[in-house]
């Protein structure tokens, strides 16, 4: 068996589920990652409404697909940030509220928790998202920066994080931190220090994304080995760096994305610089027995033809695990039967 070759359905919440759900699977999708935004997956809706779930299920169902997991970036971005209108843009109106930041930073841990009551109701055992974070703002530091201030950021984020992943292992689901700058924890150190900061908790981990390491020149097949149980979801999402005309470097300069001066820029897979040949075997390496899912991100390219390639792609990487040692045939006691078969190693298919 092959892992599930899923699409996280973040980038195209503006088309209605009951739309993108035949789409997926024409484009060659096992099943999806579900949004909780657009009209993909409403976490309200899922715990008020006894009908939501049974609905959700029988429309994927009926295309072929299936939910691996749920992601709910936009609100888990709320939890530990310093709020302005750019939240507003994103969150659910009952999350925003009157604005008022610790207000709505509280809201929004409320409803990281009901996520996890609706990951539950729906099956599924992962819950992608993000936390903000209070010190990112202090990315360079300077003004100069003690490590006391950092310190305080990471309590700051086991403080509000810790309450909201006891009803994660509550309802027996993970919370998967997608690393990423502007996240608690953006690069190897950082994630080592926020598992610190949370003691280890059981229910916190990893979505892995190589994409967010590679261009900040963090070692991305490290971080699998490094964090090997701890990464409970993996998206798959390509990037080019070393490509702008030198005017921009790896903090952005204030451009877009899909501006040629930027020296870093995501692209549908294949097409950029990452080694997904060596992603994939170190995540069988480690075992990692969850579904490969597409983020799929490129500003130049039509998505239906990148969504379509992407999967074609996972698929040609997405080599089924050996469940022999090859090289126990050479043993002569086997070659004539006087030992058993190359045994099946314990090891889980990924």
């Amino acid at each position: 068996m092959t892992a599930p070759v899923t699409l996280f359905t973040g980038q195209w919440a503006d088309l209605p589920l009951a739309q993108l759900a035949p789409l997926a699977r024409e484009m060659g999708y096992d099943g999806l990652e579900l949004a909780c935004w657009g009209d993909h997956f409403n976490v309200r809706d899922a715990l008020r409404d006894p009908g939501y779930i049974q609905r959700i299920k029988d429309l994927l169902a009926s295309h072929g697909l299936r939910c691996y997991a749920i992601s709910n970036h936009l609100v888990g971005q709320a939890v530990c940030d310093p709020i302005d209108e750019r939240h507003k843009a994103i969150l659910p109106e009952h999350v925003w509220g009157d604005g008022d930041p610790e207000g709505v930073r509280q809201r929004a841990a409320q409803e990281i928790m009901d996520t996890a009551r609706a990951a539950q109701k729906l099956g599924v055992s992962v819950v992608n998202g993000f936390t903000g974070s209070s010190i990112w703002h202090s990315i360079y530091a300077f003004p100069p920066t003690s490590q006391a201030f950092w310190d305080a950021g990471f309590k700051d984020f086991s403080r509000r994080w810790l309450s909201i992943l006891e009803v994660f292992d509550q309802c027996g689901v993970n919370f998967a931190l997608e690393v990423h700058p502007t996240e608690i924890a953006f690069d190897i150190a950082s994630s080592t220090r926020a598992l610190e900061a949370l003691g280890h908790h059981p229910r916190f981990g990893f979505n892995y994304d190589a994409s967010h390491l590679a261009y900040q020149h963090v070692d991305y097949i490290e971080f699998i080995r490094q964090f090997a149980d701890r990464i409970f979801h993996v998206h798959l999402k390509d990037v080019w760096w070393g490509h702008g005309n030198g005017h921009v470097g790896v903090f952005g300069g204030h451009t877009s994305f899909g501006d040629s001066r930027r020296y870093w820029d995501f692209r549908s897979l294949g097409r950029g610089d990452l080694k997904f040949e060596d992603i994939i075997v170190a995540l069988k390496d480690v075992r990692y027995a969850g579904p490969l899912s597409v983020e799929w991100e490129d500003s130049r390219m039509d998505r239906v033809h990148g969504g379509t390639e992407s999967a074609a792609f996972v698929r040609k990487l997405n080599f089924p695990t050996s469940q022999v040692a090859f090289d126990r045939a050479f043993d002569r006691t086997v070659q004539n039967g006087e030992a058993e078969a190359p045994p099946v190693l314990p090891r889980e298919e990924v």
